[in-house]
């Protein structure tokens, strides 16, 4: 089995492949540099692994949440790689990719996600390690400002990692049970492999031309500058 998987949600730009076993992985903390960086990236990465596009049995993308254009990017470039080498695609949650990171390193088992979605709020999700050792939703992702989120949600326990816990330090202060983990606070490809592989195993894979991004919010408030 040969995955590449592919990211460009947040500030990160990230690139993983998984071959017979083995992980590698790229990852770049580079603000809207995203479209020049992410084919270089996956161009090394193939070249480090001495395999073509062509030799992969499939491609894995960030879907959201995350930047509207970033997500865009993500799936966009997903899309041109594998209409090019005619390979199916599977899409996952940056949120979950995070959790997954929690696991893989601070042996985490419930873990909450909150990334910065800008406007005074963050996309949000709580997930808990399966028996398989995948971090699984038990709450829906939603985008809120922090102050709203359910009181179900605010007595969350376990890891707390993303951006979102940076950004809103002060409101979510509060959240005593949680330990925020400063070293996960974007999504990387590499937590994305491990997510799709047992989809990839049940033939969830889909066709490139029906990979869709996963905004959770769909509207963007657009505020009018002084004299406009």
């Amino acid at each position: 089995m040969k995955l590449l998987a592919l990211d460009t949600s947040t500030e990160a730009c990230s690139v993983a492949l998984y071959q017979d076993g083995a992980i590698l992985a790229l990852d770049e903390v580079c603000p809207q540099q995203h479209s020049k960086r992410i084919l270089p990236m996956v161009q090394q990465l193939l070249a480090t692994a001495g395999i073509s596009l062509q030799d992969l049995d499939g491609i894995v993308f960030g879907r959201g949440p995350g930047s509207f254009t970033g997500v865009r990017i993500g799936v966009g470039v997903c899309q041109g790689l594998a209409f090019g080498a005619d390979l199916p695609v599977f899409g996952v949650s940056t949120l979950a990719a995070m959790a997954q990171a929690a696991h893989r390193l601070h042996q985490a088992t419930e873990v909450v996600a909150a990334i910065d979605a800008r406007m005074a709020e963050v996309y949000f999700a709580q997930y808990r390690l399966s028996e398989a050792g995948l971090m699984l939703p038990f709450a829906e992702e939603v985008a809120r400002k922090p102050a709203e989120l359910p009181e179900c949600l605010v007595e969350a326990n376990g890891v707390a990692v993303g951006t979102g816990f940076v950004t809103y330090a002060a409101q979510f202060s509060a959240w005593a049970p949680l330990r925020v983990c400063s070293d996960v606070l974007y999504p990387s490809a590499q937590d994305m492999l491990m997510l799709a592989i047992p989809a990839w195993q049940a033939g969830a894979f889909i066709a490139a031309e029906l990979a869709e991004p996963i905004y959770v919010r769909d509207e963007v408030t657009w505020q009018k500058l002084p004299g406009r």
